[in-house]
């Protein structure tokens, strides 16, 4: 079980996890458009490389509380709150939920959904012409969904754009003392390696990917790779939640934390990483994480605790009509619309 004495003052958890590569030394960082790799040059002119960034570690967390790839919640925390939209009137149905879109419960389609807008701003106290009640806004956001409290809210079609919350669990992935791999390899095509023949229907912006194509690679080694985590218990106090709410989102935060490090690290096709030891804080000293079965204990305890202060229907469904907007060259994007 957490040990909840040992967090009582504590302004967050900072945990930290050694891995390595699962075979061999090296493996491949995170990449970024026009930039490539993140390095940099700590003071102590220690070569650094940032591995995995905080907005896709943010991802692959909110990844361990899913059934599959979504949108519904993991069977075993059934009763905790999300919403749930179905995208009609666009081809077939889709459905989407606040576990998997990029804004949560901020998604233009659940913002769009009139009925559903009008019922969070009244349950907020929202007024774009006066101070916000905050008390009243967390706790709306906890009764639909808690998740959105972890990791990070905008209601920016809300109007006014006031409402937004930031992550309270956050986490990064970096190497030190890192060497460049270079190697390199080519695309071999049989058919046709001079690249003379094209698909009687593809765009002419296929040239060359018919034809043999040679690349370069770069991957890394390091001393270290280190994973870190980082829970703001200060601002999870903040929220004014009963006890209840706030043991709920700490060991929510901790369990999706153990799955992370436990699970697939398979994070790329050539960054395959596996755990060195156990996963620890360094603040505040003593705290141990609970193992995966403990925590998820913890966890549907909660949420059984939390009942009265979640949506009376944990899963709020909408539907939510969509149209195909075309774009000046003929593009198309699914838009939303207001019921």
């Amino acid at each position: 079980m957490i040990e909840w004495t040992k967090i009582e003052n504590a302004p967050r958890i900072l945990l930290e996890a050694e891995l390595t590569p699962a075979q061999g030394d090296r493996f491949q960082p995170t990449g970024f458009a026009d930039l490539g790799a993140a390095q940099y040059t700590r003071p102590d002119k220690k070569e650094m490389l940032l591995v995995e960034s905080a907005q896709s570690v943010a991802n692959r967390l909110e990844k361990t509380g899913l059934d599959g790839d979504g949108p519904d919640l993991a069977p075993e925390l059934k009763g905790l709150p999300y919403v749930v939209a179905t995208l009609s009137g666009a081809g077939e149905p889709v459905r989407t939920s606040s576990l998997i879109e990029a804004h949560r419960i901020g998604s233009p389609y659940f913002l769009h959904n009139k009925a559903f807008k009008d019922k969070l701003a009244t349950e907020m106290k929202y007024n774009p012409k006066r101070p916000l009640d905050w008390k009243a806004i967390y706790a709306t956001l906890f009764k639909y969904d808690p998740n959105s409290l972890l990791h990070g809210v905008f209601l920016s079609l809300l109007e006014g754009g006031r409402v937004r919350a930031p992550r309270a669990v956050t986490g990064f992935i970096e190497a030190e003392d890192v060497r460049k791999a270079i190697s390199g390899g080519v695309k071999n095509s049989p058919v046709d390696p001079k690249g003379e023949l094209q698909a009687a229907e593809a765009d002419a912006g296929e040239k060359g990917v018919y034809s043999n194509v040679p690349y370069s690679r770069v991957e890394f080694t390091a001393e270290k790779i280190r994973a870190y985590f980082n829970i703001d218990l200060a601002l999870i106090r903040g929220y004014g939640l009963p006890s209840e709410a706030y043991r709920l989102l700490v060991g929510l935060a901790l369990l999706k934390i153990r799955r992370f490090v436990d699970g697939q690290l398979r994070l790329r096709t050539a960054c395959d990483l596996k755990l060195v030891g156990d996963i620890g804080a360094t603040a505040p000293t003593g705290f141990a994480i609970p193992d995966e079965a403990a925590l998820l204990s913890g966890v549907q305890a909660a949420i059984g605790e939390c009942k009265a202060l979640f949506a009376e229907v944990p899963v709020t469904e909408l539907v939510t009509p969509v149209k195909i907007v075309k774009g000046k060259k003929g593009e198309s994007e699914t838009g939303g619309e207001s019921m």
